[in-house]
């Protein structure tokens, strides 16, 4: 995930620390935004859920 945001910025630090079930909690999260309707938020959060989905393994 290092690429979504620079490298010097803290938040992008923490976020290659998520936890598997905390990456599968914001993905659910970001999908829940994304079904919310078609505006600038959900279209960000329904690219943000791709990116994390392509990232991580699937919930079995």
């Amino acid at each position: 995930m290092s690429n979504l945001i620079p490298s010097q910025d803290a938040a992008a630090r923490r976020l290659e620390m998520l936890t598997l079930n905390e990456a599968h909690d914001l993905l659910r999260l970001l999908q829940l935004i994304a079904a919310e309707g078609i505006d600038e938020l959900s279209e960000e959060a329904d690219w943000f859920a791709r990116e994390i989905a392509a990232r991580i393994p699937s919930e079995s």
